[in-house]
């Protein structure tokens, strides 16, 4: 039995991605809204479709994806490695092309917890010696 769907999920920061793909045209649906419509910026647009640049499955493919938590560039960047681990799924020989494009390395930086005694993560109340 051929999966019809095949899911990829992505992490960035405190965002997370759950992408859905399937054999088709090139829609992409961001939980009932557009591409375009949720983000606005053209530079962000382009990061989230690389990996179906890279894969050359612009247009061979439909996304069905949600993302959640954190900001603009977190989601985006969430998106961008759950479609590539989508690709894999779909496509199995892809996944030497997406590994050396840096597509399926996860970003593992996330914000620094504040300390106790200090002002933040790292920045400290000024020194007063007397």
């Amino acid at each position: 039995m051929v999966a019809t769907s095949f899911y990829g999920t992505g992490r960035r920061k405190s965002s997370t991605a759950r992408v859905f793909l399937k054999p088709g045209s090139g829609e992409f649906e961001l939980r009932g809204s557009t591409l375009e419509k949720r983000f606005p910026s053209d530079s962000v647009r382009t990061r989230i479709r690389t990996p179906l640049e890279v894969a050359e499955a612009v247009d061979k493919v439909d996304i069905l994806a949600t993302a959640k938590g954190g900001g603009v560039a977190g989601q985006a960047d969430a998106l961008r490695l759950g479609i590539a681990r989508a690709l894999v799924a779909f496509d199995p020989e892809l996944r030497p092309v997406l590994k050396k494009a840096g597509l399926l390395t996860r970003d593992a930086r996330i914000k620094e917890r504040k300390k106790y005694g200090l002002a933040g993560a790292r920045k400290r109340f000024q020194f007063s010696k007397r």
